[in-house]
């Protein structure tokens, strides 16, 4: 028979108001010393009891993590990140210059300890992003506008990189790239800049000409001398005793042929023969 509600008898007895509190105490441990670390990403200890963090001791990396109940963990990306920024920086003739900055980086892995207790898990926004927009500054101001745009981009790149790298490597990040993008000058300026290209490259398409046709009066030239080299050698080897034994030799051949003819031996200059055709 079932009993009423009145009769209703506690499984676990006079134990109860002891067992629950300890599950339920063993359940926020588990949810404390238990920590998951996704892919890329590493934490830092802090020790409640021992200090704080500790730059010499080894982070937490990828994986399912065990730790004690009382420490807490700060957590990091360390894959490649990038920061982004629009500015507006004066050139060296003090004209405004907008461009963007981008810059790419990651934390040092083996100085999480010291990056967390100098700046903290928002690092990018309190180190790299000024410093990006002071070393980009003062780069840029060396520069004139135009080379700003071409010459010597990649020059101002690798400067404000070497700059960044040092300012950053000191605070236990490592940079990996830094690119200038979407380099806008004022409009007289840039109307100006193509001006000076266009005439530029219509300089260098007159010179390619001048060269072409030197080079083709060069050609001819050579071209004449050896003609005339011939000539002159062809005209030393003809000699009077040459033409005249040509001439016998050109007798003998039409002497030979069927066509009806009068040959006069020594009739003609220098005793040459004097061949008549009487042939139809």
């Amino acid at each position: 028979m079932l009993r009423n509600k009145d009769q209703f008898v506690n499984p676990l007895g006079k134990f109860s108001f002891i067992i629950i509190p300890v599950v339920i105490l063993l359940a926020i441990l588990l949810m404390r010393t238990g920590q998951m670390v996704e892919a890329g990403h590493s934490r830092v200890i802090y020790h409640t009891f021992g200090g704080g963090v500790d730059p010499a001791a080894p982070v937490l990396e990828q994986g399912f993590r065990l730790i004690p109940p009382w420490n807490s963990t700060r957590d990091y990306e360390i894959r490649k990140q990038e920061v982004t920024t629009k500015m507006t920086v004066l050139s060296s003739n003090l004209l405004d210059i907008v461009l963007d900055v981008t810059i790419f980086f990651r934390p040092d892995d083996n100085e999480l300890g010291n990056l967390e207790l100098k700046w903290g898990a928002n690092y990018a926004d309190k180190m790299i992003m000024p410093s990006m927009r002071s070393v980009t500054r003062e780069v840029i101001a060396k520069y004139l506008p135009e080379e700003i745009n071409t010459s010597k981009r990649e020059l101002i790149q690798a400067e404000i990189e070497e700059q960044m790298r040092q300012k950053m490597e000191v605070n236990h990040v490592l940079l990996e790239d830094v690119l200038i993008r979407n380099i806008e000058l004022p409009a007289k300026l840039r109307a100006s800049i193509e001006k000076k290209l266009q005439m530029e490259q219509e300089s260098e398409e007159y010179e390619f000409r001048i060269a072409k046709e030197t080079q083709e009066a060069e050609r001819k030239r050579i071209e004449a001398e050896g003609i005339q080299q011939f000539q002159k050698i062809v005209t030393q080897s003809i000699t009077p005793q040459l033409l005249r034994w040509k001439g016998v030799e050109a007798t003998e051949t039409l002497a030979k042929s069927e066509n009806t003819k009068i040959i006069i031996i020594g009739g003609g200059d220098d005793g040459l023969p004097i061949m008549l055709n009487t042939g139809d």
